[in-house]
């Protein structure tokens, strides 16, 4: 944010994060957002999330901007894929927990509860999203075939399905069922009175690493 933007008479410094729908699945599963588009002044913008049991915010990486995931309400299961490790990192948050997905990591977040209410934000005024059901559409099955020895049909049968970027998954209509996430559902769980820093003994804040 520019001081040009501060020093300015007509600064705004509030806004409404309910009022700009970024994406929707059906009534109750939605993004609403608060970028720099809607706020000049903001910092920090975000995402504000609500999500239904199975529904997931689908693979994903941003190639701006840090992420750091707040549980408002409910219970979620973030993943992002650790580059340097080569490992997935997944962590179980209650409400007023935190994960942090950074810049270019492959990451997603499933819902666990009947509802869940978090806010995805970012260090940037407005995130740059690459999604992964994009680079699936979108990569030539030819290019699967030379790269990865996948049979060219087999590919493209597959990815069929994905017509659009989808932010929210399933898809409506979807008849797989949710994915099985009971070995992360059984990982401990942050003690309130912990040190939030010291995890100890394969307590809260390890990662489960497939």
């Amino acid at each position: 944010m520019s001081e040009s933007i501060l020093q300015s008479p007509s600064v705004q410094l509030a806004g409404d994060s309910t009022r700009v729908l970024n994406y929707k699945l059906d009534p109750r599963n939605c993004i609403t957002q608060l970028f720099g588009d809607q706020l000049p002044a903001i910092w920090n913008g975000f995402f504000n999330v609500h999500m239904t049991k199975g529904v997931m915010i689908t693979p994903h990486w941003h190639t701006n901007a840090n992420e750091m995931i707040f549980v408002i309400s409910g219970e979620v299961i973030s993943s992002v894929f650790n580059p340097f490790t080569q490992r997935l990192m997944t962590y179980c948050l209650k409400p007023g927990q935190v994960s942090l997905l950074p810049k270019g990591w492959f990451h997603w977040i499933i819902t666990e509860s009947d509802h869940a209410h978090v806010l995805a934000i970012f260090d940037q005024p407005t995130p740059d999203v690459v999604y992964g059901a994009d680079f699936l559409r979108c990569t030539p099955k030819e290019v699967m075939q030379r790269a990865y020895c996948i049979n060219e049909e087999d590919y493209a049968k597959a990815v069929a399905p994905i017509k659009e970027s989808v932010v929210l998954g399933p898809p409506v209509g979807c008849c797989k069922e949710p994915a099985d996430t009971s070995h992360v559902s059984q990982y401990p769980h942050f003690h309130p009175n912990a040190n939030p820093f010291s995890y100890i003994g394969g307590g809260y804040g390890q990662p489960y690493n497939y």
